[in-house]
């Protein structure tokens, strides 16, 4: 049975390049819970529907897809609402997620989940890797990414569970600050650490 390796980091810490990266390297397969919740809720999937019933017509539209911009400022807004939402979609996206690790034949699969503590997903991988990043670099690549003000892309950090928090939960940390090519050696030592079974931690730094 294949050992899910679970991907997280706050916003603008680059966690989808190392993903990527790691996927390069290695020939893992990959799961994108992100790409899993979108397709949950695309019309008449279960998400969607789980939705229909809980929330106001005004956020679908004619055709009965769901205004996923109008329902992300509201839960942004709302934070009772966004616990109303994630307490339908995450066990739904846990469980797809859980069926395409299942259906592969690798030792280990790797899953970016970027809400990986907040959902309490952390029991439902073998291993842990967080992708940090200073915040400053953080705003900048959220401001680039995004056309955000520099104030906008400091509230998207701060909504979210802080950074430190998630590497002091880490089993393995990838310091995403620097140059590229020293965020890749990071990468080629956690392959050499999980490839050997050895209890390596690269320096929480």
């Amino acid at each position: 049975m294949s050992e899910i390796i679970g991907i997280t980091g706050g916003i603008g810490t680059g966690k989808s390049r190392v993903c990527r990266y790691l996927a390069e390297l290695t020939d893992w397969p990959f799961i994108d819970v992100d790409q899993i919740c979108r397709q949950l809720l695309a019309p008449q999937a279960a998400g969607c529907l789980a939705l229909r019933q809980v929330l106001a017509n005004a956020f679908f539209t004619a055709s009965g897809e769901l205004d996923r911009k109008q329902l992300r400022n509201a839960i942004f807004a709302d934070s009772e609402l966004r616990q109303q939402v994630d307490s339908l979609l995450h066990p739904l996206a846990k469980q797809e997620m859980a069926a395409q690790a299942a259906a592969q034949s690798s030792s280990f699969v790797l899953a970016e989940i970027p809400l990986l503590f907040e959902a309490g997903w952390q029991d439902s991988v073998a291993v842990k890797v967080v992708v940090s990043a200073s915040e400053t670099a953080c705003v900048q690549r959220i401001m680039a990414r995004d056309q955000v003000t520099e104030t906008q892309a400091r509230q998207a950090i701060a909504a979210q569970m802080p950074l430190e928090e998630k590497i002091r939960l880490a089993d393995y940390l990838i310091n995403n600050t620097e140059n590229w090519q020293e965020t890749c050696v990071q990468i080629q030592q956690l392959v050499m650490a999980l490839d050997s079974h050895k209890h390596f931690f690269i320096k929480k730094s």
